[in-house]
């Protein structure tokens, strides 16, 4: 049996950008046009009752920024679209990075005043690895902005990928007058105004020349021949060098206006790919075997790629967020973790519309579906419906911040272990637990990130915590080539071992030489800044 028909409407995408780019914005226009919400919640407006559909967590709420991927699902011109929010903040990186494995396309939000930002660079570099094809859109026109020239010159430089117009705008902050659509050959005036529909925009063919000449004067004669000199600069639209992630189709907009905004999803059902392909390791007679498995395949195979706790602050629950790779899911299915062996009988099964959850009648691959775990799943591990595989490739980065976690009231040990052990398996911050005893250490890749934790575990587990610093700036997974080597390095240096959330062996480093007088003392010691899930694939020794 095939599901190629299912498999082909979907699409699943990540929306990333520098914080305040307008990523979360557009994420509720996309949603407010494909029906999926009648209303868009400002993410300015902080205090009011309404905040952005895809920020839910309290702090989220007070800071107006997004800490936390979210997953939104919506129907569009027959088209399941799968879209993930990831936070812009880049104290938040690990979680966005994580994310990226989980999608097919990304569309990368641009500031069109600032252009590209420190944090868009990051994440342009996580994608050019993957080669995930990209989609831009260039924000904010009604502003006073940067000419769109530019933009795109910036965007090429930074991408090292060659932009292709798709939209170009006509004039800008007060004087913006609206998009010519090159796929269309029309012209799209702007009107201000939040609550306006892509049908109450008035569009005129570019047929009309002598009309529009007439009612835009210079601003429209400026965009011609800007246009003129971009589309003659620009490569034409090459499909396959988009998939590839060798060029990036080029869109303008306001999203706070709803403008620009259809274009793009019109985009992402015309353009962007559907489910691919994904690479698994086979275990025959416990030796790996590299697999390709096929979206359409019939058997169902997913990969964890973010759990998060309590979502849902009446019920304490957690949810596996899965990315499915193949086959279909139905509910009541028997599952499987691979790295346990263990069955998995979810009993209710989501999609998502940020907070809101709707129980799964079926899903299929490019689908993100959540089940409620007590525990037992962690990032990065593969369900399947039987078959032994494994995919690989969910990075966990070496932390460079930490910090020692001391408990006020002694009397909350249990709730203080039971948080960090959910925290540190959803990835919020990654938990090391000294061999030799003593508090639990916190590492993070950004300040921000203990933060985030510190009012977690007071709001969702009841335990107020101190955070003090402590002498490591790092840490290093560590494997060996034998169980007796292993045993001299750790029994030389007991005081600097320590455990992860996944039970995997590491060494916390004190400075940068620590590793490589550790290295030359014992060089069959493999120290890793990189970990996949669970100990698996380590990167390479570094």
């Amino acid at each position: 049996m095939t599901y190629a028909n299912e498999t082909r409407r979907r699409r699943t995408f990540a929306i990333i950008s520098h914080p305040d780019a307008g990523k979360t914005t557009l994420t509720e226009k996309l949603l407010l046009f494909s029906g999926a919400i009648q209303i868009a919640g400002s993410v300015k407006a902080r205090k009011a009752s309404r905040h952005a559909t895809s920020d839910w967590m309290e702090i989220e709420k007070q800071r107006g920024i997004s800490v936390a991927s979210s997953v939104m699902q919506m129907l569009y011109r027959e088209h399941v679209i799968n879209l993930l929010d990831t936070p812009g903040h880049k104290d938040f990186s690990e979680d966005t990075y994580r994310v990226l494995t989980a999608v097919d396309s990304a569309l990368m939000v641009i500031d069109a005043a600032n252009g590209v930002e420190a944090q868009t660079r990051r994440l342009i570099e996580v994608c050019r690895q993957r080669d995930t094809p990209i989609i831009t859109f260039v924000n904010k026109m009604d502003r006073e902005v940067r000419d769109p020239l530019d933009i795109l010159d910036e965007v090429e430089r930074e991408l090292g990928m060659p932009c292709v117009p798709m939209t170009w705008p006509v004039g800008q902050g007060k004087s913006f007058g609206g998009i010519i659509n090159l796929r269309t050959q029309a012209m799209t005036v702007f009107d201000s105004g939040s609550e306006r529909l892509p049908q109450d925009f008035e569009t005129i063919p570019l047929t009309e020349q002598a009309q529009l000449a007439e009612r835009f004067g210079l601003e429209w004669q400026t965009a011609m021949d800007s246009m003129e000199l971009a589309t003659g600069a620009s490569p034409a639209f090459d499909e396959a060098a988009f998939l590839a992630g060798k060029q990036t189709p080029v869109f303008f907009g306001s999203g706070v206006n709803n403008f620009g905004v259809m274009e793009v999803l019109d985009a992402l059902v015309d353009l962007a790919p559907a489910p691919k392909p994904r690479t698994s390791n086979l275990l025959v007679n416990k030796q790996p075997v590299v697999k390709e498995i096929q979206p359409e395949d019939s058997a169902f195979s997913g990969v964890v790629f973010k759990v998060q706790a309590n979502m849902d602050a009446n019920h304490r629950d957690r949810i596996a967020f899965v990315r499915m790779a193949s086959g279909k899911y139905t509910p009541g299915m028997k599952l499987k973790v691979q790295r346990t062996g263990k069955e998995l009988r979810p009993t209710s099964v989501v999609t998502f519309m940020s907070q809101r959850r709707e129980a799964v009648e079926e899903a299929f691959a490019g689908d993100i579906i959540g089940f409620t775990t007590h525990g037992g799943v962690q990032l990065g591990d593969t369900i399947t419906d039987g078959a032994n595989l494994q995919f690989t490739g969910l990075p966990f980065f070496a932390p460079e911040l930490f910090m020692t976690v001391i408990l006020k009231n002694p009397l909350r040990t249990k709730q203080l272990q039971t948080g960090l052990d959910q925290l540190g398996e959803e990835g919020a911050i990654q938990v090391f637990k000294p061999e030799i005893g003593g508090p639990m250490l916190l590492g993070a890749v950004g300040q921000l990130q203990f933060e985030v934790v510190q009012h977690r575990l007071k709001a969702e587990y009841d335990c107020d915590v101190r955070l003090e610093g402590c002498q490591y700036t790092g840490a290093r997974w560590i494997t060996a080539d034998t169980p007796a080597e292993l045993r001299e390095f750790t029994n030389a240096y007991p005081q600097r071992m320590s455990l992860d959330a996944a039970g995997t062996l590491a060494y916390l480093c004190t400075s940068p030489y620590d590793v490589r007088l550790a290295q030359e003392r014992f060089p069959k010691i493999h120290f890793h800044p990189l970990r996949e899930h669970a100990g698996l694939a380590l990167g390479s020794a570094g």
